[in-house]
């Protein structure tokens, strides 16, 4: 069962965004998915209880008898979505269960330097550097300077830039009515669905 954890210590830099996307999209190929939401803020639960019954069908957590979460029964692929600050034990504890990593990252100098050391963070804890760990450049225009300074950045680390979510209107009204690129009509978010090919490649890669 693949296990996308989606996460960056730093607020505001589109994980639960990314997180619906990556379950929506595991969902629009016919997977059972679960999206756990590990932040204290829910964004990903909220997201969850305003999915309309005609979208594809996204779980969330279970609870035993002793009050344990767990996938749901049947579920083939889980999506967490984690909260900002994530260190310590609790990081240690969900690393433990990623089979890859998505980090979303915006083009400021803030947010590069927070993220280096979460990265420095990731390379030395045993669990996560098993994992494979991929960067999003969330909020980014491709074409830009930004773009080619973020993509600097990220080079510099070694890690693969998977891809680019840009800055659009489409995921705020998408968000709000808990649905995704994947459950409207192509054509209305077709340079959207363009820029996730690589993104859904390197998702799909074993």
């Amino acid at each position: 069962m693949p296990v996308v954890v989606v996460a960056n210590p730093k607020g505001g830099v589109g994980k639960s965004t990314l997180s619906t996307q990556v379950a929506g999209y595991f969902a629009s190929k016919g997977h059972a998915v679960m999206l756990g939401d590990a932040d204290r803020q829910q964004s990903s639960r909220l997201w969850l209880s305003l999915r309309p019954p005609s979208a594809r069908t996204i779980s969330t957590w279970e609870f035993d008898s002793e009050n344990v979460a767990k996938p749901p029964k049947g579920t083939t692929h889980v999506v967490l979505d984690t909260p900002a600050g994530l260190h310590g034990r609790r990081f240690k504890d969900i690393m433990k269960l990623a089979d890859k990593v998505l980090v979303p990252l915006q083009p400021s100098i803030f947010d590069m330097y927070a993220t280096r050391a979460f990265l420095d963070e990731l390379a030395a804890n045993s669990h996560a550097a098993k994992a494979r760990v991929g960067i999003i450049g969330m909020r980014v225009d491709a074409r830009t300077i930004a773009a080619d300074k973020l993509a600097e950045f990220v080079q510099s680390i070694g890690l693969p830039m998977v891809g680019y979510v840009r800055d659009t209107q489409n995921f705020i009204h998408l968000t709000a009515q808990g649905l995704t690129l994947f459950d409207v009509a192509p054509h209305k978010v077709e340079r959207d669905l363009e820029l996730w090919e690589p993104i859904g490649q390197w998702l799909d890669q074993r």
